[in-house]
C-alpha cells in the first residue's frame, strides 16, 4: 500500500506541474531581460521595446513547455547529476547535518541536567519555573540578530542558534515529563528503602529520558528550520545556503530536488532516534531480558559518548588542531566510535537471533 501510494503521488505531481505550465513561444535573439534604466548611454524607449516584443511573440510559429510554479518529478531527478557535480549536494549535506548534531549534542547536555534540578528540587522549581515556561514564547527567528552579535557569521553563530531553538522547546517538556512519574514507582521504590539517587536512577531517569525520547524526535523538523534560516545569515555552505541561492537563480528543479534531500535526511534522523530508543529503553518493547541486549546498550554508550566528546572538543580546540603523537584526534575519535558502533551491531544481531525468545508488545 506504501508503494501504491508514493506512486499516487508522483502521478498527482505530475499531473499538477502539466497543469500549471505554459508554452513560451521560441524567439531567436530575444532578451527576457530589459535594459537598465541605470543604462545613460544609450536612449531607449521602452515602449516601443516592447510593442516588438509583443509583435516578435505573436509570430513565433515554435513553441516550448516551461515550468514556472511546479517542476516535474522528471526534471527534479535530473537535475541531481548537476546538484552532486556543480553544486556540491553531498558535502553541503554534511555540513549541515554536523550543524544539527552539534545543536542537539549541546541542547542535551544542558537541558538534562537543568530541566532535572527544576523539575526535583523545590529551590530551582520557585526560582525558574516561570521564566522557563516564558522563553517557549519566544520568536526565534526574530533573535537572529542578537545571535549574529553574539557569535558572529560563522558556524559557531549556527551551533548556538540551533541549540537554542531545542533548548527553548525540549527544557520545557523535560521538566514535564518529571511531573508526569506516576506515584506508584515512587512509592515502590520508597518501600524499598531508595535513597534520593537510587530514585533518580532507577525511576526518573528511565521514564522521563524514554518519553524525551519521543520528544526529540518531534523536533527534527524545527532543527532543520532553524538551520535553513542560520544557514541564510552567512551564505557559505549548507544545506540552507544551497537552496536559498537556487531559488533566487529560478532553478526549482533543485530547490525541489533539495527539500526531497532534506525531507530523506529527516526521515533517516527519525529512524536513528527510534534505534536508540529501542535500544536505551528496551523495557518499553520487551517484557523479558533478552541476550544482546546490554551489547547494544553498551555499543550506543561508546558511540554517544565520543560523539559528544568530539562535539566538544570541536567547539573548544578545533578536532583538526588536537592530536596524540602522530594520530589525529579525529581520527582516534573514529577509531573508537567505529569499535562501538560494531560492538552495537553485534548487539543487535544477538537480540535478532534471540526474538523469538521474547514477547514483544503489540
Amino acid at each position: 500500500m506504501t508503494v501504491v501510494g508514493f506512486l499516487l503521488f508522483i502521478l498527482f505531481w505530475w499531473m499538477m506541474s502539466e497543469f500549471l505550465s505554459v508554452k513560451k513561444p521560441i524567439i531567436e535573439g530575444f532578451q527576457s531581460r530589459l535594459p537598465s534604466s541605470l543604462d545613460t548611454t544609450n536612449i531607449i524607449d521602452y515602449d516601443s521595446l516592447k510593442v516588438a516584443d509583443s509583435l516578435a511573440f505573436a509570430n513565433a510559429t515554435e513553441f516550448e513547455k516551461v515550468y514556472p510554479n511546479l517542476p516535474p518529478p522528471v526534471r527534479v531527478a535530473k537535475s541531481y547529476q548537476s546538484l552532486i557535480k556543480e553544486d556540491k549536494l553531498f558535502s553541503n549535506a554534511l555540513q549541515s547535518i554536523w550543524i544539527n548534531v552539534q545543536g542537539y549534542v549541546w541542547a542535551v547536555l544542558i537541558c538534562i541536567p537543568l530541566g532535572f534540578a527544576i523539575g526535583l528540587f523545590p529551590l530551582f522549581r520557585g526560582l525558574f519555573s516561570k521564566q522557563i515556561d516564558a522563553i517557549r514564547y519566544l520568536p526565534l527567528s526574530a533573535l537572529v540578530g542578537l545571535f549574529v552579535a553574539w557569535f558572529g557569521i560563522d558556524s559557531q553563530m549556527k551551533v548556538a542558534f540551533l541549540a537554542f531553538g531545542i533548548i527553548v522547546y525540549l527544557l520545557p517538556v523535560i521538566v514535564q515529563r518529571i511531573y508526569e512519574v506516576q506515584d506508584v514507582y515512587l512509592k515502590t521504590v520508597f518501600t524499598l528503602n531508595a535513597n534520593n539517587w537510587q530514585t533518580i536512577k532507577s525511576v526518573y531517569l528511565p521514564s522521563v529520558m524514554s518519553k524525551v525520547m519521543d520528544d526529540m524526535r518531534v523536533l527534527t523538523a524545527i532543527s532543520w528550520t532553524y538551520i535553513i534560516i542560520a544557514e541564510l545569515i552567512n551564505r557559505q555552505g549548507g544545506i540552507g545556503s544551497l537552496i536559498f541561492i537556487k531559488a533566487r537563480q529560478g532553478r526549482l528543479d533543485k530547490v525541489f530536488a533539495i527539500l526531497i534531500v532534506i525531507v530523506i535526511i529527516g526521515f533517516l534522523q527519525d529512524q536513528v532516534f527510534k534505534l536508540l530508543d529501542r535500544t536505551l529503553f528496551p523495557h518499553k518493547n520487551f517484557k523479558s531480558i533478552v541476550s544482546g541486549l546490554k551489547d547494544s546498550k553498551l555499543g550506543v554508550y561508546i558511540w554517544l559518548g565520543i560523539l559528544f566528546i568530539a562535539v566538544i572538543v570541536n567547539s573548544v580546540l578545533g578536532l583538526p588542531d588536537v592530536s596524540f603523537g602522530d594520530i589525529n584526534a579525529s581520527m582516534l575519535l573514529l577509531l573508537i566510535g567505529t569499535v562501538g558502533f560494531i560492538y552495537m551491531l553485534y548487539g543487535m544481531l544477538m537480540t535478532y537471533l534471540n526474538r523469538e525468545k521474547t514477547t514483544v508488545h503489540a
